[in-house]
């Protein structure tokens, strides 16, 4: 069976960023994608998919452990955040949304400067 997971779209996410909003935007793509492509914003921390995998809850940071703490995951296209946005909701997290189509849309649709890979 599908699970529904909660989605934002990146005009969204831009609008967020604009209003000064408080929340943290998880990056799970590689550090070597980073590199090619990112927001730069101080919201944002790097916390690579394969990481996860290893580590599980014990990745986090302790301000992202917080059943409740408001965070936005992205990755290249949408598939990863979705899988770890769907993880972390089974997880205790109550206030996390994947980013629709990931930094690649982001780029595409709100602000190019980003960089594409």
């Amino acid at each position: 069976m599908q699970r529904f997971v909660p989605e934002i779209s990146v005009q969204e996410l831009a609008k967020k960023l604009e209003q000064g909003e408080t929340f943290t935007l998880l990056d799970v793509r590689e550090e070597w994608e980073v590199r090619l492509a990112a927001i730069r914003d101080a919201r944002t921390r790097v916390l690579p998919m394969s990481i996860l995998a290893q580590k599980l809850q014990e990745a986090f940071p302790e301000d992202l452990r917080r059943p409740d703490a408001p965070i936005v995951v992205m990755c290249h296209h949408g598939v990863r955040s979705a899988q770890v946005t769907a993880w972390m909701r089974q997880n205790g997290w109550q206030n996390v949304y994947s980013l629709a189509g990931g930094i690649d849309a982001y780029a595409r649709m709100v602000d190019p400067s980003v960089g594409a890979y």
